[in-house]
């Protein structure tokens, strides 16, 4: 507690607080929402199987405009890389160390899931488990991984599209969207293959309205001069906020009442279309109307975050966050397979209020669950968000620095394969020895180790 005090009391006077509260609140949405429309049943097997209980909810699909935060996230990360990457170059700083540090917090947490999970799947598969029953656990607990692929992979481009969006602003962000547009085409005339872009220029379009966020923050010389609607600096008013709000709102409800797009901005059994995986036009509206009420309930949320006890929840949230996202599924797996193994696990229909009811000891229970592997795996995180950052550019001279874009890149692309496989694949149709694709594993750890190797190499202090 007196660690966390601490933590909380070095916050730095100028720091966006709001930020550091709507990814804790993103992450957690994320993570209630997965468990909350979890539906339970059985095979004919008698093997514990699980889906989204959306499908049987369609009323509920419009409250999916507000409840799929993972934009959010890529707001915050926009506003969060615009806010340190200036901050070192302004430091003496160098891309290469701003990008090694921004590893140093994603990727070990991400790698110990990945070896847990890989090398539990073998010791069940040598124990005798059946692969078909393996492959499915461990797709379950890896669904998470495809966003964090997509986000590994946003990352390194950020300084570029930083300074694309110094010169041209919201021009960036506009234009991404018809190659967005494009992909959505091509997933609707049933070539889904020439949509894999999307994972990225969606999310990238996504992340670039979080560098208009930030561009509120600039001081009037600092901010860059631009002319022209779409290359302003994006003002800090009520209007501007109520322009995307409004804005992104009207498009949503075109592009989905009138338009091909589900209403639903979270998979759908059924639907021809998944909005978020990966993104479409209509997410992309979606992600403007959040940017608006953000803007909106931004005064209200700093100033609510200056008192001492809301701000250290939020902070301790923060210490964790990545390890609570990557593990919940793993949460759900644990207590579905020690409750049918107790035959107490209970399977009433969707929507009954008997289902409604479960929900209650349901999330109590997962709960628990998450905070044990919270315990066990969260150090690893608390530790890499704690390092001091370089001042330097990292391990100049050395030859494994000119290897830095590409880590990223392969790492990142690990994991989005591993997460489109999943996403794309039949569990019980693709079997594997470790639970997951082998060739995505090893590119991921290949990396990721190559990621390690740069942040501990000649020259890490600068």
């Amino acid at each position: 507690m007196r660690r966390l005090q601490r933590l909380a009391e070095r916050t730095p006077a100028g720091r966006e607080r709001y930020v550091d509260l709507l990814r804790a609140l993103a992450i957690m949405t994320v993570v209630l929402g997965h468990w909350a429309i979890a539906v339970i049943g059985h095979d004919p097997a008698g093997r514990p199987t699980g889906h989204s209980a959306l499908g049987d909810m369609p009323w509920a699909y419009p409250v999916t405009w507000v409840v799929q935060v993972i934009p959010v996230f890529f707001l915050v990360g926009g506003f969060a890389n615009a806010a340190s990457l200036t901050s070192r170059l302004r430091h003496g700083g160098t891309v290469t160390g701003w990008l090694l540090d921004r590893s140093a917090r994603l990727v070990p947490p991400t790698t110990v899931l990945l070896v847990v999970l890989a090398g539990t799947a073998l010791a069940a598969q040598l124990h005798g488990t059946d692969p078909v029953e393996i492959r499915i656990v461990v797709w379950f607990a890896t669904i998470p991984l495809w966003f964090l692929g997509a986000y590994l992979i946003v990352v390194p481009l950020a300084p570029a599209m930083y300074a694309l969006h110094r010169r041209f602003g919201l021009t960036v962000a506009v234009a991404l969207v018809p190659l967005v547009a494009l992909g959505d085409v091509a997933r609707l005339t049933g070539r889904d293959i020439l949509a894999q872009g999307n994972y990225v220029l969606g999310w990238l379009a996504i992340h670039q309205l979080g560098f208009a966020w930030y561009d509120t923050r600039l001081r009037p010389d600092d901010a860059p001069q631009r002319r022209g609607l779409w290359t302003r600096r994006l003002p800090m008013t009520r209007r501007a906020a109520l322009a995307f709000l409004g804005g992104g709102l009207a498009a949503l409800a075109l592009l989905t009442l009138l338009g091909p797009y589900p209403v639903a901005m979270l998979a759908v059994p059924g639907e021809r279309l998944n909005n978020s995986s990966p993104p479409t036009v209509a997410l992309l509206a979606a992600a403007s109307a959040q940017l608006g009420l953000i803007l909106l309930l931004r005064d209200h949320a700093e100033r609510w975050l200056r008192r001492r006890r809301p701000w250290q929840a939020v902070v301790a949230v923060n210490a964790v966050v990545l390890t609570v996202f990557l593990w919940h599924l793993t949460a759900a797996v644990l207590l579905i397979a020690l409750l049918d193994t107790l035959r107490l696990l209970p399977t009433p229909p969707v929507p009954s209020l008997a289902w409604f009811a479960w929900r209650v000891p349901w999330l109590l229970m997962l709960s628990v669950v998450l905070a044990g592997l919270v315990a066990i795996f969260g150090p690893v995180e608390a530790r890499s968000g704690h390092r001091r950052p370089r001042r330097g550019g990292g391990p100049r001279g050395c030859g494994l620095a000119r290897a830095l874009p590409m880590a990223f890149a392969v790492t990142g692309f690990g994991l989005l394969v591993l997460g489109v496989t999943i996403n794309v694949r039949t569990p019980e149709s693709a079997p594997e020895p470790l639970g997951v694709p082998v060739p995505a594993l090893i590119a991921y750890l290949a990396g990721a180790g190559t990621l390690r190797l740069l942040r501990s190499g000649p020259g890490r202090r600068g």
